[in-house]
């Protein structure tokens, strides 16, 4: 991916920080500015997926997805007992398979 050049501003203290930390980690400042703009991109993404989950809860609660289960569960023992008649059928009439 080709890199642009961009000019960021910093205050005194800011741009010290940077240059001693960049010191202590021998890595450039482009360096570390990139990796906290990553950081900040990787994190605002990771509360934007938290808040989609959360409104997703507040939209269908954790009872209601309980009552859900409780749906399946009749649902299958519905089917099953379908089945079972069905193949009681069958086997009156004489199908085999």
């Amino acid at each position: 991916m080709a890199r642009v050049q961009t000019i960021v501003q910093l205050n005194s203290e800011i741009l010290e920080a940077l240059d001693q930390e960049a010191a202590e980690t021998d890595i450039s400042r482009s360096a570390i500015i990139r990796q906290a703009i990553m950081d900040h991109i990787a994190s605002s993404k990771a509360a934007q997926i938290d808040h989609a989950l959360a409104e997703g809860y507040k939209a269908i609660p954790q009872k209601a997805t309980e009552e859900w289960n409780s749906l399946l569960e009749q649902s299958r023992e519905n089917t099953r007992r379908t089945l079972e008649r069905l193949d009681a059928e069958e086997d009156a009439a004489g199908l085999t398979w």
